[in-house]
């Protein structure tokens, strides 16, 4: 399961990053850097129509037959593994791929209630580009929301002692095969590995609140136990 992360990086890191103009980048002037993106909230995916385009949007996917947005607080995952055989994934893992922008992400190990929260990342700090779907929902009122879930594999090795999951994070040179709806399906799914050499430290129990955001969130501290 993936249900924490952060984008810490500059609104110019993130232009660089993925190669795209500022004017392609719906809401860019309201973007800020995030140390504890929840489940609801909003933040920049990037997507491909005809060119690649970044756009605010909800996580928790809100598919477009749904008659109640609240079905998004439990899509904020897909399993790599039963994409094509789920209604609700299968038409947008062939139309609707997205990259979920992140540079961490956090996993919470031990018991109910004394849970060790630790943040994991790339050694260099670098971006995580995660594998997502994402999906555009209106109302019969004419309300519009674009939402996401981002997709989850089997962890790597270093890891599995923390959760069983992990996010399906791409290499650089397979973010556009991912995007570009002229690759099949086929060739997206086998992107959807572990992703090997991620570091991880415990971080306090401050990030457990959704209302605290700020560079304490990704301090190290010591191991609960």
């Amino acid at each position: 399961m993936c249900g924490r992360k952060t984008l810490t990086k500059e609104k110019r890191e993130i232009i660089e990053k993925y190669d795209i103009e500022e004017s392609n980048w719906e809401g860019a002037g309201r973007y800020r850097p995030n140390y504890n993106i929840a489940p609801t909230n909003i933040s920049p995916i990037l997507i491909y129509n005809r060119e690649k385009v970044i756009k605010p949007m909800h996580w928790g996917l809100i598919p477009s037959w749904s008659k109640d947005i609240s079905i998004g607080q439990k899509m904020i995952n897909a399993r790599s593994e039963t994409l094509q055989d789920r209604r609700t994934f299968r038409p947008l893992l062939k139309k609707h791929r997205c990259i979920v922008i992140a540079d961490g992400y956090y996993e919470w190990r031990g018991q109910k209630g004394n849970k060790q929260p630790y943040y994991i990342r790339k050694p260099d700090h670098g971006f995580m580009s995660m594998a997502g779907l994402w999906s555009h929902w209106e109302s019969r009122q004419g309300k519009a929301i674009d939402s996401y879930t981002v997709i989850t594999t089997a962890p790597s090795q270093n890891i599995i002692h923390i959760h069983n999951r992990m996010p399906a994070i791409l290499k650089q040179d397979d973010i556009k095969i991912w995007l570009d709806q002229n690759y099949s399906v086929d060739d997206a799914q086998q992107l959807l590995g572990p992703y090997n050499g991620l570091e991880f430290y415990p971080v306090s129990k401050y990030v457990n609140s959704v209302q605290n955001n700020s560079p304490k969130c990704i301090q190290k501290r010591p191991q609960l136990f």
